[in-house]
């Protein structure tokens, strides 16, 4: 695939809360007067290796059995496999490295801990390996200037969405359904907002692998089988996070297997209706933040993972019955690159020294331009 040399092109990379794979992007922008023109030209997910997505995996649950060398390691091998994905994808494209500005990558998050003191986010993958390596300039360690300045670092796509998905006839949300759940809010009029909405696949992935051995329940067909114990989704959403205002975010070392076994205690529940009443939690949590917070939701568009589980998306409009639930391809977006796309984007923005934080959704006390530069 080839573009004409007169485009702007950028890269976009990130592995999410799932750490399913490297999810890549090669992205063309235009500005016009009106609006902004983005196109994917190709996207691609690389898988992890088995062994080191455990340790993502475990990292993200909160494990301390890693040391100072093994986290240093671990920051190599995954700026290698980040620049070794954005490789692959230009060569799959048939576009030279020369012809990208730049690439943005977001890493792996190991940690989140916007409540700490004082509060941090950790992503691994090195900005200095993945630009030698690659041979394109990279921006990378987006979350970290956001939380300095007060935010939680997170989330940091609904300026993306706002530029792309808003609308002056209906009051929009943007939902994406990664390994956590987290809304962009487009009202007709006022300010863009943004939060996390609790666990979305994390939860439904680790539980379909620990009792079906595969990585995700293909479909929603797992959760079909079963269903919803009252019980015990009862006591899911009795989780004060659920209760914070915004803005709020989390991750996988808050909503785990640890934390559902927990919660499970001694009773005896099958599998399947496990896995129903995870989904329905994930359906519940996110109808109850939207009708909470933007009520006059017209339409939501679902991007992640999520989007193809059809149980969840059935359930979501359910619970929304005021508003169409659609995938974000209706509106031109393919909704598996939608965040690289947005790491793409905003590594433009970083070049361009223009703001890529919201603080009416992180919460920091300001525009921030996000990320640093590590020129090839």
């Amino acid at each position: 695939m080839t573009t004409p040399a007169s485009t702007e092109l950028y890269l976009g990379l990130i592995s999410g809360t799932s750490a399913d794979g490297i999810d890549a992007a090669l992205v063309r922008f235009e500005d016009s007067p009106t609006g902004l023109g983005c196109e994917l030209v190709h996207g691609r997910t690389f898988a992890w290796d088995p062994a080191l997505r455990a340790q993502w995996v475990a990292l993200g649950q909160g494990a301390d059995n890693v040391s100072l060398d093994g986290l240093g390691s671990l920051d190599g091998l995954a700026a290698r496999a980040f620049a070794d994905a954005a490789s692959a994808l230009l060569e799959e494209a048939g576009v030279p490295r020369g012809r990208v500005r730049a690439l943005g990558s977001h890493g792996q998050t190991i940690r989140h801990r916007p409540h700490a003191d004082p509060p941090f986010t950790w992503q691994l993958g090195d900005g200095n390996v993945i630009a030698e390596r690659s041979g394109i300039d990279t921006v990378a360690d987006f979350r970290r200037r956001d939380v300095a300045a007060g935010g939680h670092g997170a989330p940091l796509m609904p300026a993306f969405h706002a530029a792309l998905l808003g609308s002056l006839q209906e009051d929009r949300a943007v939902l994406n359904l990664g390994g956590i759940g987290n809304f962009t809010l487009l009202p007709r009029v006022g300010d863009v907002r943004g939060f996390d909405t609790g666990p979305a696949n994390a939860l439904m992935d680790a539980w379909c692998e620990r009792h079906t051995g595969r990585a995700y329940d293909a479909g929603g067909a797992f959760a079909a089988s079963g269903h919803v114990d009252a019980a015990l989704l009862a006591r899911l959403l009795a989780d004060p996070w659920f209760a914070l205002a915004p803005p709020k975010s989390t991750g996988r070392e808050q909503f785990h297997l640890d934390w559902l076994q927990a919660r499970m205690g001694e009773a005896t529940i099958s599998p399947a209706d496990v896995q129903a009443t995870l989904l329905e939690l994930t359906a519940r949590t996110v109808a109850d933040a939207l009708q909470l917070t933007q009520p006059a939701t017209r339409r939501v568009l679902v991007c992640g993972g999520g989007v193809h589980n059809a149980v969840l998306m059935a359930r979501l409009a359910a619970h929304l019955p005021q508003a169409v639930v659609e995938s974000t391809a209706a509106h031109g977006l393919d909704p598996d690159y939608v965040e690289a796309m947005g790491f793409a984007w905003l590594a433009r923005e970083t070049l361009a020294g223009r703001s890529g934080n919201l603080p009416a959704v992180t919460g920091a006390v300001g525009r921030r331009v996000l990320g640093v530069v590590y020129p090839a």
